[in-house]
Formats: structure tokens, sequence, C-alpha cells
């Protein structure tokens, strides 16, 4: 008699440590997996003081026009900073590009419009910083 309480709570421990049903195991959650792997190449630009809302309007353009010269880039989407932490560093625009697989980013970076994108935004740009990441 004096195990059973023990035993008891063991059981209880167990029985709220079982895996999911199905059917919440289908829910998708961001710390599941993807099914096909993702490469993020995630941009983040500072521009210059000098540069103007024309000078940067010409760069998110430039940079939006990849996707459809690289056919790599399997997807492209963009934004300007709005957090309200104040932590951006004055970096204000984030690009976030998607490739299939490493060998996509490798023609990606030395390809000719690539290239030519980065004497668009060259004399504009104060910093830059990029992180490449698998998608999980």
């Amino acid at each position: 008699m004096k195990y059973f309480l023990p035993l008891f709570v063991v059981a209880l421990l167990v029985s709220g440590c079982e895996p999911k049903s199905t059917a919440e195991n289908t829910s998708s959650t961001n710390t599941e997996m993807k099914e096909t792997p993702e490469l993020r190449h995630v941009v983040l630009l500072k521009f210059k003081e000098s540069a103007s809302e024309a000078d940067i309007e010409k760069v998110e353009e430039a940079f939006i026009g990849l996707k459809s010269k690289i056919k790599e880039i399997k997807d492209l989407e963009w934004g300007v900073n709005n957090s309200p932490e104040g932590l951006n560093k004055g970096f204000t625009h984030c690009f976030f590009l998607t490739f299939e697989s490493e060998e996509d980013r490798a023609i990606y970076l030395p390809h000719p419009d690539h290239k030519a994108f980065g004497d668009v935004l060259g004399p504009h740009l104060e910093d830059v910083t990029v992180v490449d990441y698998w998608a999980k």
C-alpha cells in the first residue's frame, strides 16, 4: 500500500507524456521540420543618410526584379522595418529569398543580374548583413 501513491504519481506523469493524437500531429507548428527543406537567404540593408527616397525606391525595385531574372530564386519577399523595439541598428530593409538548394544559391550569388543589382545598391549602401539558414 505504501507504494501505491508513488506509482500513481508516476502513472500520471507518464500519461501526460504520451504522443499527440494523429489529428493533433497533422497540424503544422513552427517547431516541426519542413517536408522539403528550403534554404533561406536573409539580407538586411542600411542606407547612407545621403540616400534619397528615389534612390531607395530604385534599390527596392532592382532587388524585387531579381525574382523574374534569376530562375533559381524560388521565392522573394521583402519589407521595411516597423519594429517598435528600436533594435534594428539602422537596418531598414529586409529581403528574404528562398532557394531549393545550395547549388541554386551558388548560381545566384555570382549571377550577372545579381552583380548588376550590386551596382545599383553600392552608391547608397551604408551596411549590409546576410544570414543564410535551412528552414526547420
